[in-house]
């Protein structure tokens, strides 16, 4: 839906307010007009059922209103003296219209200062429970998100089992732009494989400043920009389908180009300008290799693999009996398998992916590591488009951005308009995973939206290893990267020792509490 139509949407739904509570607004000692303007009557609607002013904003945030509609149509009912079971019923399963009845129909008296509380514990339960979501969700939304690390693209800095906070508010929080869906579920109600949400209605893009912008190998989650995979880990079931942008798989790679750059990729390594681009020291670049012995003694495979903190199950493979295919090693790694006397030569892999799998799928000659130079858009800057560049901009124009592109007789034609420049609405990155031969990134489909950027990842709350059963619980959990940060130099630090003494210290402190005060009520 446009800004225009929401308006229209906002003012129809301005009308039926009035419309069925005008009468009531009466009774409780307010203007009839009162119902009719726009937040103005939110805010006097509160104080009639004698809640706090700021509910009127919650009524205005995505996804909670779903749940403060329903509540304020139950507390504006028992504001009026209805209050039994059947009357809650009618009010949510009514969509609120039950208020309609009691305002032309109903004999109802306004009930002035009536108590708060509720009267069983199973009501105090579910308002309990209520504001619980209601808390949680706003922090989902707009401070801190978990996540959890599902490939090994960011192997050596992020392994798959680590369970993040993402935090929302560094580049700005994303407002959803889906409207109606179940409350911190992202894209499935969980347990089922149903969605969790209604694609339409749905709201503009619009992110909240931050306080920083997206930075030179900062690691970022984003949306994934082509359309999402039906289910993630599962092959089989590997469809493609269309879901709103805030609904769309969360991916985690390393920003390596930003708006405005030329960008190259040679031999694996990337190049921003014409410069070698500096990564920091706990980024460790993975590559393929091909391990060639002389066969006088096999290597301890499985003891190489924990020596070198190989976690993918498939990270290396022996075939034929003299060469060793590793999926993944750093160069540190590299210069330690040479160590060894039956290691012959270590080969950097050759694969790459067939031509014209990488973006833009026109460039015969390009391949995942080597590829280039190409250009990434900035807001506000404005290209020259012929036949040759268009591959480069067309998803960006098309899909991005939302604009009807055509070639008619070699012309390229935007929103039915003849044209050879375009100026872009956002700003796009190319990202890219660390180990670079297995990692589905920028190189195979292109660039990363600003409106697709999800938050940063900044700690590291708990980790578990993927080939470890849940019957060695203790060696499964990896205790050393537990409460650890994501970004930044040096090495990582985990801080889960004093986050045990400080638990241990409230706990301590609360049990002397207690007991202190029980004594003090004998007396």
């Amino acid at each position: 839906m446009t800004i225009t139509e929401w308006f229209l949407f906002f003012i129809v739904i301005q009308i039926i307010h009035f419309l069925g509570t005008w009468k009531l607004y009466v009774k409780a000692g307010r203007k009839a007009w009162e119902a009719a303007v726009p937040i103005y009557n939110g805010i006097v609607l509160m104080k009639i059922i004698n809640r706090p002013v700021w509910w009127v904003i919650l009524l205005f945030i995505p996804i909670v209103n779903l749940i403060m509609f329903p509540v304020v149509w139950v507390e504006t009912l028992r504001s009026f003296g209805k209050k039994s079971t059947a009357d809650t019923i009618l009010g949510v399963v009514t969509l609120g219209l039950y208020i309609y009845f009691i305002n032309y129909v109903g004999s109802v008296k306004y009930v002035e200062n009536r108590s708060l509380k509720p009267t069983t514990s199973s009501g105090e339960t579910v308002s309990s429970i209520l504001f619980a979501v209601i808390v949680a969700t706003v922090i989902h939304t707009y401070v801190i998100q978990p996540y959890t690390i599902p490939s090994s693209s960011l192997e050596k800095t992020l392994l798959v089992g680590d369970f993040l906070f993402v935090s929302k508010f560094h580049y700005g929080a994303r407002t959803p732009m889906t409207t109606v869906a179940l409350p911190m579920a992202h894209d499935t109600i969980p347990l089922t494989r149903k969605k969790s949400y209604f694609a339409k209605p749905h709201l503009p893009y619009f992110r909240i400043p931050g306080f920083q912008k997206i930075q030179h190998n900062d690691i970022v989650v984003f949306s994934w920009p082509t359309d999402t995979v039906y289910q993630f880990n599962d092959p089989l079931r590997r469809k493609a389908v269309f879901k709103p942008i805030d609904k769309k798989t969360n991916y985690v790679k390393r920003a390596v180009g930003l708006p405005g750059e030329n960008l190259s990729i040679k031999d694996g390594v990337v190049y921003i300008n014409d410069k070698e681009l500096q990564l920091n020291d706990r980024a460790k670049l993975q590559y393929s290799y091909l391990v060639m012995t002389d066969g006088s003694r096999q290597l301890d495979l499985q003891g190489l693999a924990k020596k070198l903190d190989i976690t993918d199950p498939f990270g290396y493979v022996q075939n034929p009996q003299n060469a060793i295919f590793f999926r993944a090693l750093t160069q540190e790694d590299v210069e330690y398998i040479k160590t060894f006397s039956t290691v012959k030569e270590v080969i950097k892999s050759p694969f790459n992916s067939i031509d014209g799998a990488v973006f833009p799928h026109t460039q015969q000659d390009w391949t995942e590591n080597n590829m280039g130079p190409l250009h990434i858009p900035a807001k506000g800057e404005t290209v020259t488009l012929t036949e040759e560049n268009l591959p480069f901009y067309k998803r960006a124009i098309e899909v991005y951005e939302n604009n009807k592109l055509e070639i008619k007789d070699g012309q390229i034609y935007i929103d039915n308009q003849q044209t050879d420049q375009y100026t872009f609405h956002q700003d796009y990155y190319f990202m890219m995973g660390d180990n670079r031969d297995n990692s589905e990134d920028s190189r195979f489909w292109g660039y990363v939206p600003e409106d697709h950027i999800v938050g940063k990842p900044v700690f590291i709350w708990m980790s578990l290893d993927q080939n470890v059963p849940w019957s060695k619980a203790l060696d499964k959990f990896r205790w050393e990267r537990m409460f650890t940060t994501v970004n930044g130099n040096g090495k990582q630090v985990s801080y889960f020792p004093y986050f045990v003494i400080v638990m241990i210290g409230i706990f301590g402190y609360n049990f002397y509490k207690k007991r202190k005060d029980k004594k003090k009520s004998k007396f």
